[in-house]
C-alpha cells in the first residue's frame, strides 16, 4: 500500500508541484490549502507524513502541527512525522519548529532529488 502524504501550502503552484512530484514516486498525496483544512483532513484520513509551509494566513505551520498533535494524542493515535518548508529566514519559526522536533526544516527553493531523498528516508 502506498504511503499517504498531506501537503499543506496556501500557494497552489507549490502544492500542485509537490503533489505531482510525490505522485510520480508512487505516493498517494492530498492537498490542504490552510492549517484549518489540514486539521479537518487529519480528522478524516490517516497520513504517513505531513509536508507543510511555515507561513500561511490564519493558522501557520507551527500552530497547525501543535493542533494536529494535540488532536491525535487525545484520539489515541500516533504522531505523524512532519517536514516544514519555507521561503523565509525566520529564526523564531525555525526555533519553534526545532522545539517541536519536526523531522526536517527545508528552505525554498530546494533540490527535488534531495527533497525526495528526505521523504523516502522518513517513510522507510
Amino acid at each position: 500500500m502506498s504511503k499517504n502524504i498531506l501537503i499543506v501550502d496556501d500557494e497552489p503552484l507549490v502544492s500542485k508541484t509537490l503533489l505531482k512530484l510525490l505522485q510520480k514516486q508512487g505516493y498517494s498525496a492530498e492537498i490542504a490549502e490552510s492549517g484549518e483544512d489540514a486539521l479537518d483532513a487529519v480528522k478524516k484520513d490517516d497520513f504517513d507524513l505531513i509536508i507543510t509551509d511555515v507561513r500561511m494566513p490564519g493558522m501557520d505551520g507551527v500552530e497547525m502541527i501543535r493542533k494536529i498533535r494535540e488532536y491525535r494524542k487525545h484520539a489515541g493515535k500516533p504522531a505523524i512525522p512532519e517536514i516544514m518548508i519555507t521561503g523565509y529566514a525566520d529564526i523564531d519559526k525555525y526555533e519553534a519548529a526545532m522545539k517541536l522536533k519536526v523531522k526536517e526544516y527545508i528552505y525554498k527553493p530546494f533540490d527535488n532529488r534531495k527533497f525526495l531523498d528526505i521523504v523516502h528516508k522518513i517513510l522507510e
